[in-house]
């Protein structure tokens, strides 16, 4: 086979699809959402599924990579939403952290250009309110940051999904030829036997 098969470009993809969901599960971290975090190592776990199956030439392994590619869309889907507040979401929430903290994207306050200063909170304020942060100058805002983030991983699970129906049919194509094949071969050597006797 050469490079440029199907499958050494899923192969490809897949990798680049961990380094994309480390790389997010890193600043995720930072930001203490741990709503990404699980989906996050879901997927992480996933495309490692799907590259096994795509190297051992595994095809039930790429169909669970196949299906959850549609659910990680639909996932970061309904990130781009969140951080839009499209539909009534609000990013102001505490969705991402389960309602446990108050804690927001790490790129709130450490995006590109972004200058934090800490302000004295107010008598009745709260040390773990965000109120007392203030950051200004920030080339892009937080949830484009986000958004961008999540419409990579969308472009990268839908080429991923292409790919991945294409090397299973191809796996597909090769399992039955394969068979064929051997069913001739059977047939063959039942032959040579009959001569023989």
């Amino acid at each position: 086979m050469g490079c440029c098969t199907g499958r050494c470009s899923l192969i490809c993809l897949c990798a680049l699809q961990l380094l994309s969901a480390l790389e997010r599960q890193i600043f995720d971290f930072l930001g203490f959402q741990w709503a990404p975090i699980l989906g996050n190592f879901l997927h992480i776990i996933v495309v490692i599924l799907g590259l096994f199956g795509t190297i051992q030439y595994r095809p039930r392994y790429i169909v669970v990579y196949t299906v959850w590619t549609a659910l990680w869309v639909t996932w970061n889907v309904f990130i781009i939403c969140f951080y839009l507040e499209v539909g009534g979401l609000s990013k102001d929430t505490d969705l991402m952290t389960f309602n446990i903290s108050v804690h927001r994207s790490w790129w709130r306050e450490h995006g590109p250009g972004c200058v934090r200063r800490v302000l004295p909170p107010s008598a009745h304020g709260m040390m773990d309110d965000y109120t007392y942060v203030s950051v200004t100058g920030c080339i892009v805002d937080f949830q484009y940051l986000e958004v961008i983030h999540s419409a990579v991983q969308i472009l990268l699970s839908l080429v991923g999904f292409v790919y991945a129906c294409y090397v299973i049919s191809i796996f597909m194509e090769e399992e039955d030829t394969y068979s064929c094949d051997l069913q001739i071969f059977k047939q063959l050597f039942n032959r040579k036997l009959q001569i023989i006797e």
